[in-house]
């Protein structure tokens, strides 16, 4: 389409963005930061779940031990989430409403609840792909917390550190994810 970037180009700004980050702060992975946001949510309703602690190593603790790993880095980002990656995260959904809203074709109605090739193999009821996208979603967010990160930092950041398990992790993902996709939608 007019206007938009084609593969090659989205890929080289996306690998530049990554080196960026990096280089300038660390490698970018966020699936921890809806961690952090759990954790921020429930500090909010219980007073336990986050206490200063000047004995551990970021000066915070947590009841949760997720929370309280590595000498309690992530109640720390809890307590104070004013930092990079949250930022990352939330700079990210604020990116995808910008971009939407300043550029690009408008889609459809059709298009705005699924696209062409979903419409064609399970139909227009809105509710199945609603909970398609909820269970994938559910699925991956799970994945990338038994793996101890998502796609960002463990296949884009990690390979491009030329990291064994980041390569493993794409094998990996590519190895399921093609599949699946040939049969919820043919090989066209």
């Amino acid at each position: 389409m007019k206007g938009q970037l084609n593969w090659f180009t989205g890929g080289i700004a996306l690998g530049l963005a990554f080196l960026l980050a990096v280089w300038v702060v660390k490698p970018i992975g966020v699936s921890t930061q809806f961690v952090i946001l759990d954790g921020i949510v429930w500090d909010l309703v219980s007073d336990d779940v986050v206490k200063e602690d000047p004995k551990t190593k970021s000066g915070y603790a947590s009841s949760n031990a997720y929370l309280n790993k590595s000498g309690g880095k992530y109640a720390k980002n809890v307590a104070n989430p004013a930092n990079y990656s949250f930022i990352f995260v939330l700079s990210m959904i604020f990116g995808t409403f910008l971009s939407r809203m300043t550029k690009g074709p408008v889609p459809t109605q059709a298009d705005q609840i699924a696209p062409t090739v979903w419409r064609n193999r399970f139909g227009d009821e809105s509710y199945k792909r609603y909970l398609a996208v909820f269970a994938g979603g559910f699925l991956v967010l799970l994945g990338a917390r038994l793996a101890g990160g998502c796609t960002s930092g463990h296949m884009m950041s990690g390979m491009m550190q030329t990291s064994l398990s980041g390569y493993l992790f794409a094998f990996g993902a590519f190895g399921a994810a093609v599949p699946m996709a040939v049969i919820l939608f043919g090989r066209k």
